[in-house]
């Protein structure tokens, strides 16, 4: 799935400086970690059968969660692929998310004895509250992307 393009329109971050790094040592395989996000990313996170969109460079996308009874669609693009390493996405979603902007998630991954370690930046916050709610959310995400996908399959 490794694919080298140029990606369109890269998102202008220098005017909003604000950012976040999580990491995680997740007890899967680091395949399964990369087909999580690129690919079931409905299995762990999004609404059952939300996502429309492709893991490929350039390639937009759509999801939406629930939370505490409320919907909240997420919209973005896949920047950069590469399989079993490195995923680069835009991140867009509503008030209480990014606030409208076009914010950067980069994922990480790297083999390690019990699993995988994960490691995920999150760039171009327009506001110091944005950021801290994804820096309080993202653990809480991350946890529950190892506890589904550790799940046996139906």
């Amino acid at each position: 799935m490794e694919t080298q393009s140029t990606i369109i329109c890269p998102p202008e971050l220098a005017s909003r400086p604000l950012g976040l790094k999580v990491e995680k040592l997740i007890a899967l395989p680091v395949s399964k970690v990369f087909k999580a996000w690129t690919n079931q990313i409905d299995l762990w996170f999004a609404s059952p059968g939300s996502f429309l969109g492709k893991p490929e460079n350039n390639t937009p996308f759509y999801f939406e969660t629930s939370y505490q009874g409320i919907r909240h669609p997420h919209y973005g693009r896949f920047l950069s692929i590469q399989e079993n390493e490195k995923i680069e996405l835009t991140w867009v979603t509503g008030e209480g998310g990014t606030e409208g902007a076009e914010t950067i998630v980069t994922i990480t991954l790297s083999g390690h004895e019990t699993g995988t370690f994960l490691s995920l930046t999150h760039a171009g916050f327009v506001s110091e509250t944005s950021r801290n709610n994804h820096q309080d959310a993202w653990p809480a995400v991350l946890e529950q992307l190892e506890e589904r996908m550790s799940r046996p399959a139906d």
